[in-house]
């Protein structure tokens, strides 16, 4: 465990600082807590960590640090299982997320000529703005498309000759198959493809890729902290750079929230050096990765952490072992013929679970070997029995933001 040197440490002590004495949440959260005695690293740890429950505790604004005046705007996370999380920003919020961003294009290598078409949402989700107010802060052009409407989708991309594709896996797949569908690829221009807000694995990365012929890059973030833009993949694809200046980054274990071997994949934690809003101390924010010990071979000063595993949240499970969903791609990876798409049925019959995990086939697969395949392999790695069930490319669902992969039927 690196200890602090001197300026993050008076960062930190100053955020804590600041979130104490114009929080309502942290007035009461930190009232034991005096910035000065903060003097390292084990100190900053003994503060305990912030999370979601939290913030839903105080809904809709008990975290918010400055006067309603210099709020201009607010953001707010879906409120899909639970209550939602709005988080305000001030105009130097904004501008921050901006600078952020505009790093994140620059890292993946985008520049002033690149015209950056935009798929996710906008609105009260952070996506969408995001990368819009990034894309302007880096002076390329901005085709904020949003989601939904393929056909105009791949009209506008044809048309003004896109070459970056910022969007969701799930979405960038579908776009993928559509213009393969079509035999459209020779007219596409994109170069680049910036993914991000849902985990994704290795068979469906070098899908889309091959298919659009582009390079991807992994981009990261939360509501609570900003949105997207607080961390991104270089050309190297070495680990996820981070903005170390803006940002505090720590790597605990996600059962006692307690720090682990520099290495060693945990909870993302992070704190907020500057924001203004809603400061965020110790934020737990459910992500499984791990700290790249080395310094990236692109020369950046910044830090990495690894690509995001998964979500202490996303376990599932079943037959009494615990499973996460990278594990399932994993395992898939090790099968040859089984294209990048799968679902998780789970259902409960006879006083027993029962797991059928449906896969897709490659065009020159055969179904029947793929099936014993994938049961075989996922016995032999997870340690539990499955039914398969091998279908055609395209058959299981495709979705314009996130797909959900994971169909629980035990307790309807």
């Amino acid at each position: 465990m690196k200890e602090l040197d001197k300026s993050t440490l008076e960062q930190l002590k100053n955020s804590i600082k600041y979130a104490k004495e114009n929080s309502p949440y942290y007035k009461e959260k930190l009232a034991d807590i005096e910035p000065q005695d903060i003097n390292c690293l084990k100190d900053f740890q003994m503060i305990l960590s912030t999370d979601k429950y939290d913030l839903r505790l105080v809904y809709p604004l008990g975290i918010q640090a400055v006067p309603d005046e210099e709020v201009i705007r607010i953001h707010s996370s879906s409120g899909t299982t639970g209550k939602p999380i709005i988080i305000p920003y001030t105009k130097q919020d904004v501008d921050d997320w901006a600078v952020m961003f505009a790093r994140c294009y620059e890292m993946a290598g985008i520049n002033k000529l690149d015209r950056i078409h935009i798929t996710p949402g906008y609105g009260l989700w952070t996506a969408g703005i995001g990368f819009q107010a990034g894309c302007e802060k880096l002076g390329a052009m901005a085709i904020p498309m949003g989601p939904g409407n393929t056909e105009k989708q791949l009209q506008m991309m044809v048309d003004l000759k896109s070459t970056v594709l910022c969007s969701t896996s799930s979405y960038a797949l579908l776009l993928a198959e559509e213009i393969a569908k079509r035999d459209m690829k020779e007219q596409i221009h994109l170069r680049k493809g910036i993914i991000g807000s849902e985990r994704w694995g290795d068979l469906m990365r070098n899908r889309i890729a091959a298919e659009l012929g582009i390079e991807l890059h992994d981009i990261y973030g939360l509501t609570e902290i900003y949105g997207p833009g607080i961390a991104i993949d270089c050309d190297k694809h070495e680990g996820m750079h981070y903005w170390n200046d803006f940002l505090f980054f720590e790597v605990v274990d996600p059962e006692t929230g307690k720090a682990i071997p520099e290495g060693e994949i945990g909870e993302l934690v992070i704190t907020t050096l500057r924001k203004q809003a809603a400061p965020l101390i110790r934020y737990r924010t459910h992500d499984l990765t791990r700290f790249i010990p080395h310094k990236c071979s692109c020369g950046s000063e910044y830090p990495m952490i690894d690509r995001i595993l998964g979500r202490t949240d996303d376990m599932i499970k079943v037959k009494g072992v615990n499973i996460y969903p990278g594990q399932i791609e994993d395992t898939l990876k090790k099968v040859s013929g089984v294209s990048s798409e799968y679902q998780i049925v789970i259902e409960h019959y006879d006083g027993k679970d029962r797991m059928t995990l449906r896969v897709e086939r490659t065009p020159d697969a055969d179904a029947s070997a793929v099936t014993l395949k994938v049961i075989d392999t996922f016995k032999k790695i997870i340690g539990i029995k499955i039914e398969c069930e091998c279908v055609d490319i395209g058959v299981l669902p495709r979705s314009e933001k996130k797909t959900k992969r994971v169909i629980d039927k035990r307790y309807d």
